[in-house]
């Protein structure tokens, strides 16, 4: 493999829909019985992509189909592609954490992989103790794992809570921990999906300074996955563009964002509706218009303009948040607003968000709308939800445009009352 230290030949991944494990019985024996016949297993040839958009006409689908690459020492790969692309199978094949339906993962190496929260930790063990046990599984000796120990406890920043059972820790201070075990232990490969979002932006900019210097300083390789194109484009060297378990772009970093950022096609609307969930609470209805009403699908540059979101409590809950937040098209958040944790009765009710204080650059934008109690999600909508500020500026003094694109300031007016 010379220096290719990762290769992926003609990996698939297939699924049975609605089903865990494998399948039914008789499918079990029918491939059982093909296989004495030397024959090949009868549902490789059935099966439908992966575009979770569309209803299936079969029981499989292909979460991956035929992916191949390869990836050098040293090198940062990006893996980048919309929800549902197979970006974190795709991951969990090359960490071998499952095994593809079909093909060959060759390694040449050994890998550490942050994949989700509390990936490789045992909860009734301590940090420390967790920190033994994935040098153990990596094949390192006590010694070995010691004289990392205090860079490790010093990056992840959880001393205080070293000897505590990781079962009490919080998301965030589960990835500090588990970041740094996957970093500064002795592996050639160090693989990252988008877990590192659970982290606050100073811990994320930590890690994202510590792949680069584990890529150039001491010749590892690194594969990353996030929603972040901003980071990806600022971390990796090269990138895999997956659409609908396929691989659709594999090159320079560059060349990989513009075909994605190209495959992207924005329906901007002025209301967009959401089917009713079986949640304790969920969003309706988001609408977006200026300040005397009108509904805008486009907004103006400059102009003040507003954004409802009609959601409905199906029993009464104390302490819930309404969330809404803007991202650009390279997924960087921009701008995110929220109510204090309110007590609701069972009702429809409407949040209004009222922006006039950032003066947005031109572009595509997209809205999340995010409904929870404390850390608890009840709904999460991140898709398809956009809205254009065009280049048109409307009564707007042009010394202002200087000040375009605020990032995280004070969030926009908002509240809250029942819909008659």
């Amino acid at each position: 493999m010379s220096n290719i230290v990762l290769k992926a030949e003609n990996i698939s991944k297939q699924y049975r829909l609605g089903q865990l494990g494998t399948g039914t019985i008789s499918h079990d024996l029918n491939r059982m019985w093909a296989k004495m016949r030397g024959k090949e297993d009868p549902y490789l040839k059935v099966g439908d992509a992966n575009d979770r958009s569309k209803i299936s006409g079969s029981d499989y689908v292909w979460s991956l189909k035929d992916i191949n690459f390869e990836v050098m020492q040293g090198e940062v790969l990006g893996i980048i592609g919309k929800n549902g692309a197979g970006k974190s199978t795709l991951l969990k094949i090359l960490s071998q954490v499952t095994t593809p339906t079909t093909g060959e993962v060759k390694v040449k190496g050994r890998i550490a992989a942050l994949l989700e929260v509390g990936t490789g930790f045992h909860p009734d063990l301590t940090g420390r103790e967790n920190i033994f046990l994935n040098g153990a599984i990596l094949g390192m000796s006590k010694a070995e794992i010691k004289r990392k120990l205090d860079e490790i406890i010093d990056f992840s920043g959880v001393a205080k809570y070293l000897d505590t059972p990781v079962k009490r820790y919080s998301s965030g201070m589960m990835v500090r921990l588990a970041f740094a075990v996957a970093a500064y232990l002795e592996s050639e490969i160090l693989i990252v999906d988008e877990v590192l979002a659970v982290g606050d932006a100073e811990f994320q900019k930590k890690c994202l300074s510590k792949m680069k210097d584990v890529s150039s300083g001491e010749g590892r390789t690194v594969l990353f996955v996030s929603h972040n194109i901003s980071a990806v484009q600022s971390l990796c060297t090269k990138a895999v563009l997956l659409e609908n378990g396929q691989l659709k772009h594999h090159g320079h970093i560059g060349d990989t964002i513009k075909k994605y950022l190209n495959s992207n096609t924005y329906v901007n609307k002025s209301t967009y509706i959401f089917n009713g969930v079986n949640k304790w609470a969920y969003a309706t209805q988001l609408k977006v218009f200026d300040l005397s009403g009108e509904a805008l699908n486009e907004i103006p540059l400059g102009k003040p303009w507003c954004v409802e979101v009609d959601f409905e409590v199906k029993q009464n809950i104390s302490g819930l948040i309404v969330g809404l937040g803007m991202v650009n098209e390279y997924e960087t958040p921009i701008r995110t607003s929220w109510n204090k944790p309110q007590n609701f009765l069972t009702g429809k009710y409407r949040a209004r968000f009222t922006e006039k204080n950032i003066i947005f650059s031109g572009g595509e934008y997209k809205f999340v709308i995010g409904l929870s109690i404390g850390t608890q999600v009840i709904q999460y909508i991140d898709e398809n939800i956009y809205i254009t500020i065009s280049d048109v500026v409307e009564n707007l003094d042009e010394s202002i445009l200087k000040n375009t694109n605020g990032i995280l300031l004070n969030p926009m007016e908002m509240n809250i009352s029942i819909i008659n």
